[in-house]
């Protein structure tokens, strides 16, 4: 990490690529349906003892791919009274936008919280 002039510490490049892998890698659920918690859980593993920006950034992103998880788990319950399938249909696009904006805020360096996010992972 390097500091600017207000003393506030900058990640690095390096850092920021391996916090956008953190968010992004979560894309690799749309194709794999397990991706979801699983692409970020390996980067974040593999990362998060070289860099307490990379660590936060993966927490975050594990955290909030459990909470879709859950919500995804939910909806498939509520097909049967026939609000399951909107749902689940805003939730996939709820997550792409989040994920998107995370990436994007990630690369500039700046740590990115997402909303609605249950954080078990501390």
């Amino acid at each position: 990490m390097s500091t600017s002039a207000n003393d506030i510490a900058v990640p690095g490049i390096e850092e920021r690529n391996w916090a956008v892998g953190c968010h992004l890698a979560a894309l690799s659920g749309f194709i794999s349906g397990i991706g979801f918690i699983l692409g970020p859980l390996i980067v974040w593993l593999v990362k998060k003892d070289t860099s307490t920006y990379v660590s936060d950034q993966g927490k975050e992103a594990v955290n909030f791919q459990i909470t879709m998880a859950i919500c995804f788990v939910v909806s498939c319950f509520l097909i049967f009274v026939l609000i399951g399938i909107p749902l689940l249909i805003l939730l996939s696009i709820f997550n792409l936008a989040c994920m998107i904006m995370a990436a994007v805020r990630a690369s500039e360096g700046r740590p990115y919280r997402y909303p609605f996010s249950f954080r078990l992972i501390k």
